[in-house]
């Protein structure tokens, strides 16, 4: 099921009835969109500014722009342009800049080292071309593995690479071979992008590929309390409660990440 609407720029806000928010992060700017089950109602562009990365966490968000990291009502924070931002396992924003620069606020931004390619952060997990880094104290740790493009580091921590998907346990365990670009996982839930498009996790090490309407690359996924959610480079959302996927083309483009603001 497909709709198209104009996009506005409204404010959209996440605690309205039965409703969570998702947001998208493009180079118009930052979406935010309601989203009840799997039927996308407001949505509009929140922030304008070319948005790299979009995390959040309970009502906070941290967003990663080409100028700069915005945390609050889009509030300045002096760390400069930003490729991938999140939370370490405390709470606190981390981001990390284009040449590998990656610090967390505390009131000021605390250097805490510097890793090779950012991609993705993710409690207190970095991906990186030089594997994954884990944020220690006042540093960071490596961790293991190459070319990752994407990292869930809440719970059951997974890591996306250029090779296959990997799964944190004793060591970092392979669960699927071949190229992955994005991963996402709540309690049981897991899912997964590789160039065919989604992948479920059925159980340790099986994953099976999704049909979906997408007619793009899909670029990120997540998931609400009721539904899987995953976004193309073109700006189309998609949503799935489990009575098939719904599209709805929110009039962006150059989609990178999106976010579920739970």
């Amino acid at each position: 099921m497909s709709h198209d609407l104009t996009i506005d720029e409204k404010r959209v806000y996440a605690d309205r009835t039965g409703a969570t928010e998702v947001l998208v992060a493009a180079e118009q700017g930052l979406v935010a969109a309601s989203l009840s089950a799997d039927l996308v109602g407001e949505f509009g562009l929140d922030h304008r500014a070319t948005v790299q990365d979009v995390a959040a966490t309970g009502d906070r968000r941290v967003v990663a722009t080409d100028e700069d990291v915005l945390v609050g009502s889009y509030d300045p924070t002096d760390f400069g342009p930003a490729v991938a931002v999140g939370f370490d396992g405390e709470g606190a924003p981390v981001a990390a800049a284009p040449d590998g620069r990656v610090a967390r606020l505390d009131g000021d931004w605390t250097r805490l080292g510097t890793v090779d390619d950012p991609r993705a952060v993710d409690a207190g997990m970095i991906a990186a071309a030089d594997g994954v880094h884990q944020v220690v104290d006042d540093g960071l740790r490596s961790v293991g593995l190459a070319d990752v493009r994407d990292v869930h580091g809440r719970g059951m921590p997974f890591a996306a690479t250029a090779d296959g998907l990997y799964r944190l346990g004793n060591g970092w365990m392979a669960e699927r071979d071949g190229a992955v670009t994005a991963v996402s996982a709540d309690g049981d839930r897991a899912v997964a992008v590789d160039d065919d498009g989604l992948l479920v996790r059925e159980g340790v090490a099986s994953w099976v590929g999704v049909e979906t309407p997408a007619t793009d690359r899909i670029v990120d996924v997540g998931f609400t309390e009721a539904a899987t959610v995953a976004v193309t480079a073109a700006g189309t959302l998609l949503t799935d409660a489990g009575d098939g996927w719904r599209t709805r083309a929110l009039g962006v483009t150059g989609v990178s990440r999106l976010a579920v603001q739970a």
